[in-house]
């Protein structure tokens, strides 16, 4: 099959595309032919060497989402049968052909939506309900603040809070405010060099219940203003840095609860029961049209050092999907 192998990393231009054996399903495995993947910030930290694949896999893919057609099952496999449509989440070696994937990380494909489209969904609507609602705390009418809101997050996040009756007031880089207006929020800040930290409670003078912080560095700070007495603020990713000074006593007098998480790196078990849990509770809202997968564009898999180089000059709004095959 063809994959993309990092033999070193560096810029795009280390991500090259070989020749490699096929995985093989283990018996409680799926074997996955891969229509689509999409990028993720933590693809581009990988390619520089600065995400090391937890798996310790060799030769090294990247890619952490997929969607595609399952072509063949492990012995023990119970839930799924050659020809189903279906996408998931891995640690990596989404940048493939194929994929073999533990049969309860797969979902299956809504009908409503393409395959290649599919493939924007795992990720981004997984590391967003987590963060919001299951690890934040966000229900009905309460008030999120999420950073880079036209990220992939960010644009999943829009539409979760608004499935489930929450207000969300997100900030932004210029140019993007419309896009996350059109999904719904309530309250759209640029971030830099605008202050949104103002602004954000003169809307919201309360605070905000649930943070979703994608940027760390400066913004550490402005989230521990910006939180309400006993609200949580739910770090997700560093884009803007780890190392910041804040005021930690504003952590104690609101009573706040900050959270670091990845999804990449749980156990098994931990993505397992996330994921079944999505299945029952967010997979029935892509049915319906409530939710769906915000795509920035299609790339060719031969334009994947393209698809990087566009992730990181931050153009996208949305996800950046590559089609495989």
């Amino acid at each position: 099959m063809r994959a993309v192998v990092l033999h070193e990393h560096g810029g795009p231009e280390v991500l090259t595309i070989e020749e490699v054996s096929d995985p093989e399903p283990g018996p409680d495995e799926v074997l996955v032919d891969i229509a689509a993947t999409a990028l993720n910030r933590a693809d581009l930290l990988q390619r520089m060497g600065l995400y090391p694949d937890p798996r310790r896999s060799r030769p090294e893919i990247p890619g952490l989402e997929f969607a595609g057609v399952v072509s063949a099952l492990g012995a023990r496999v119970t839930m799924w049968r050659p020809g189903d449509v279906v996408m998931g989440i891995e640690a990596g070696g989404a940048y493939a052909e194929r994929i073999a994937t533990h049969e309860r990380q797969l979902l299956a494909v809504p009908a409503s939506i393409d395959v290649v489209d599919a493939a924007a969904i795992p990720e981004v609507f997984l590391t967003a309900w987590d963060a919001l609602v299951l690890q934040g705390g966000l229900t009905s009418g309460r008030w999120a603040l999420v950073h880079a809101g036209a990220s992939g997050v960010g644009t999943a996040a829009i539409q979760i809070a608004k499935a489930i009756g929450a207000c969300i007031a997100v900030t932004c880089s210029a140019g993007k405010a419309e896009g996350c207006r059109s999904l719904g929020a309530d309250l759209v800040i640029e971030r830099s060099p605008h202050d949104w930290l103002s602004e954000a409670l003169g809307a919201v003078p309360n605070g905000f219940d649930v943070v979703l912080d994608v940027i760390g560095g400066d913004e550490v700070g402005r989230n521990l203003q910006a939180v309400a007495t006993r609200g949580t603020i739910v770090q997700v990713g560093l884009m803007g840095g780890g190392s910041t000074s804040v005021n930690v006593g504003l952590l104690l007098a609101k009573r706040a609860t900050w959270v670091g998480t990845t999804l990449r790196a749980r156990p098994l078990e931990e993505k397992v029961t996330l994921t079944r849990r999505f299945a029952a509770e967010i997979l029935p809202l892509f049915h319906s049209g409530t939710l769906r997968p915000i795509i920035d564009c299609v790339l060719p898999f031969d334009a994947i050092a393209d698809a990087h180089r566009r992730m990181e000059s931050n153009a996208n709004t949305g996800k950046i999907v590559v089609r495989i095959r």
